[in-house]
């Protein structure tokens, strides 16, 4: 199954804040949303494909609540996650997995909340762990070169 993840803003509760608008609440109605992390809205699809056009119809919504918004794909990476234009790039067939391993935007996770993303060059392309001792974990999102500069 492939997840979307919504972060919200800091002055946000989602999903109570998403929810408040119907055409929102309609497009999540038929997924089982959770919270992996306090600021944030998880739900699973069948699909890259699923994943991009739900971020789309909610597009205008999330421009409003989020933060930002990624996409884990278990094809491309089991525990990292695409951003949103990445994860579009793929699903378009306009980028190649492999080649876009290097560039990051990593989260702290502090209070089981998503925190200060930074972003990061790989120094090879091998998925790993990133040491941000300050935090008690780290989430990793891959991100396109666009994004990065």
């Amino acid at each position: 199954m492939t997840a979307v993840c919504i972060v919200g803003k800091q002055d946000t509760t989602l999903p109570d804040d998403l929810y408040a608008y119907e055409t929102a609440y309609r497009a999540l109605a038929t997924y089982d949303p959770t919270s992996p992390w306090a600021n944030a809205l998880a739900v699973e699809t069948v699909s890259l494909g699923t994943a991009v056009s739900l971020l789309n119809d909610l597009d205008w919504y999330l421009a409003r609540v989020a933060r930002d918004a990624f996409v884990r794909d278990p094809s491309v990476s089991e525990r990292e996650w695409l951003s949103r234009p990445l994860a579009r790039a793929l699903r378009d067939g306009h980028a190649d997995p492999e080649e876009t391993v290097n560039r990051l935007r990593v989260y702290g996770v502090d209070d089981g909340r998503l925190v200060d993303p930074t972003m990061v060059l790989r120094g090879d392309a091998q998925e790993g762990a990133y040491e941000r001792s300050e935090y008690d974990d780290t989430v990793v999102v891959r991100v396109t070169r666009e994004e990065f500069s």
